[in-house]
């Protein structure tokens, strides 16, 4: 399953609340060195739902979630932030996806 954008505040607090499934979001700005990691783990994910989030052009959810640095990976269930990572380690992006149910190989 492919990363989707997530372009408004109403999409981002419809789908954090989503009860059936974990999304994971990558919040981020201009250097996207950590992407195609990303990408790969959606591909392996079929369980799990990917999104981003550009965060100079979505203000209000990079205010709600209180994000400070980038990139920053949130998962979230049920409308609860599960889990979160923040830098740009490849090793530890594969272990949060596994943990919340991902696969990383």
């Amino acid at each position: 399953m492919p990363v989707t954008p997530i372009k408004s505040f109403d999409e981002f607090r419809k789908i954090i609340s989503n009860e059936e499934r974990t999304a994971i979001i990558d919040f981020w700005a201009t250097c996207r060195a950590i992407s195609p990691i990303f990408e790969q783990l959606s591909e392996l994910s079929p369980d799990l739902d990917f999104y981003s989030v550009d965060v100079d052009a979505q203000e209000a959810i990079t205010e709600e979630v209180g994000i400070r640095a980038m990139p920053t990976f949130m998962c979230f269930r049920d409308g609860d932030k599960i889990g979160d990572l923040t830098g740009a380690s490849p090793v530890a992006l594969k272990e949060l996806v596994v943990k919340h149910g991902g696969k990383a190989e």
